[in-house]
């Protein structure tokens, strides 16, 4: 017979289950739900230029239409939050991706600009909490020796979804045919079955994550024992192969400050907000907000128009130009779009679609190298050396006339998005459980609140002055970089995380 042990802490129970099939089953589950919320919200990036011709819309109504998905998901993440905390991880998940897949197919059918922005809106604003949420999880389901590794692993996941967007877009966009839906006057082509496509793994993440466990560490914290410990001899059976009888806790207990009751759902929601706005928690908000919101003003806006960047940098009208940088070809580009308008201009280059998703492949390649690099130099020097790069190199962009040469730049510079999951891994281990999906919610709220803004600034500039933007935005994430002096060392994050364990 196995001894049981009682009052054993979570961490400790957490990692007498193991690490195994359990572990992969639920990464490969959270990458689902990425891939679902990236192809959602991000496909923009290939519907609004494809759909420019059938919907007669203007540059600033394509900047609305690009820079909408990031406000729904900005005004929702602080509910989804909070609605994580209080009412569990799996179901609110679940909810998120069902909303997520009905919203974004009926978008399909827009039959103009507002309707379709409206659709984006309410599928964006459904999927706000999902990253966040898939991130909390995640890292409350694995043990602590391997938590940052497959956190970080999940951003691999997110840039490949990315260029995965490209690489389908390639046969689908140019499909010819046409047919006419009467009830809605409008033609049912081919960026509109793109669009259905980019909507359908939604349908498919709601599933798998009703199938899996709630996260034990939530179950503890709202004072679920029995369901807790449940789900811990179940991932205990799933990575051993042995009978959960084996497994050697009796009883847990989480060495932080357990949820509150509170009535009403906007006082519940204040409470649940306040304790991060409020010190010890106040200087960890507004460190990890601010280095989210310099990030991703500066590097989100080139991932969304990434395709317009590198169809222009491909284009016939530049493409045999070698002496030119990468902003005289996208100027270039757009004044030959101008006095040529027809609509194969509304189609994107098949070889630069293939470019967006060999960058992004690089990019998912470079990252699944850096969980070694991290352990190995540490978080916080990973962060500030990739962005100081990658700043640098940013500056460079337009410094060379070389075509390659800017291009090796750039793909560079984007290395920065990296950091979006090492920040993560931060914003999940730096904040309590009790406030940690609100929490994680809340500093993505931000970071992608600047993304908006950064997204028309960076359209605009683009077009007027496209030099002075690589200047603005290498020069903020340098700026980030130096301010991620500031972050907490992985020494000093486990002294916080003793300090929390003496609340009361």
């Amino acid at each position: 017979m196995v001894a049981k042990r009682n009052n054993v802490s979570f961490e400790d129970a957490l990692t007498m289950t193991g690490y195994g099939k359990f572990n992969l089953l639920m990464f490969t589950v959270c990458s689902s739900v990425i891939t679902g919320m990236v192809f959602e919200v991000f496909s923009v990036s290939y519907l609004v230029p494809a759909s420019a011709c059938e919907l007669n819309t203007t540059s600033t109504q394509q900047g609305i239409m690009a820079g909408i998905p990031l406000t729904g998901v900005i005004m929702t993440s602080h509910i989804w939050g909070y609605l994580a905390d209080t009412r569990g991880r799996r179901k609110i998940l679940s909810i998120c991706m069902s909303i997520g897949f009905i919203a974004g197919s009926i978008a399909a059918f827009s039959p103009d600009w507002i309707s379709f922005s409206v659709f984006k809106f309410t599928s964006s604003a459904a999927l706000g909490g999902a990253f966040a949420l898939s991130m909390t999880l995640l890292s409350e389901c694995t043990l602590a020796a391997k938590r940052s590794s497959l956190v970080i692993l999940t951003t691999t996941v997110f840039m490949f979804s990315s260029g995965l967007m490209a690489l389908i877009s390639i046969p689908v966009l140019p499909l010819k045919f046409s047919y006419y839906i009467s009830i809605l006057d409008i033609h049912f082509n081919s960026w509109r079955l793109l669009s259905l496509i980019f909507s359908a793994p939604s349908a498919a993440c709601a599933i798998a994550v009703a199938c899996t466990y709630e996260s034990p560490k939530y179950l503890v914290s709202v004072r679920k024992e029995e369901e807790a410990l449940k789900t811990l001899r179940g991932i205990f059976m799933i990575n051993s192969g042995k009978s959960g009888s084996l497994y050697q806790v009796d009883s847990v207990i989480l060495d932080e400050k357990l949820t509150e009751n509170t009535k009403g759902i906007f006082r519940s929601m204040l409470a649940q907000t306040l304790p991060l706005l409020q010190p010890p928690l106040l200087k960890r908000t507004l460190l990890i907000g601010l280095l989210f919101a310099m990030s991703y003003i500066a590097l989100n806006p080139f991932m969304v128009w990434l395709p317009f960047i590198v169809n222009s940098f491909i284009s016939p009208s530049g493409g045999n130009e070698t002496k030119l940088t990468l902003c005289q070809m996208a100027q270039l580009f757009m004044d030959t779009t101008k006095t040529v308008q027809k609509p194969s201009d509304c189609t994107m280059n098949k070889f630069a679609m293939l470019v967006v998703f060999g960058m992004n492949t690089i990019l998912s390649i470079f990252n699944m190298f850096l969980s070694s690099l991290v352990s190995w130099a540490g978080r916080k020097r990973v962060f500030i050396g990739l962005q100081i790069i990658a700043g640098l190199s940013g500056l460079c962009v337009n410094l060379s006339s070389i075509k390659w040469l800017s291009a090796i730049f750039f793909v560079i510079f984007l290395l920065a998005i990296l950091n979006f999951g090492l920040l993560t891994t931060y914003s999940v281990d730096i904040f309590p459980t009790y406030v940690r999906a609100m929490a994680v919610c809340l500093t993505l709220m931000v970071g992608r609140g600047s993304a908006v803004i950064g997204i028309n600034v960076l359209k605009i500039l683009i077009e007027s002055h496209c030099e002075v933007a690589f200047y603005i935005f290498g020069g903020v994430t340098i700026c980030s970089g130096l301010i991620g002096v500031l972050i907490p060392s992985d020494a000093q994050l486990l002294k916080l995380k003793q300090e929390d364990s003496g609340k009361p």
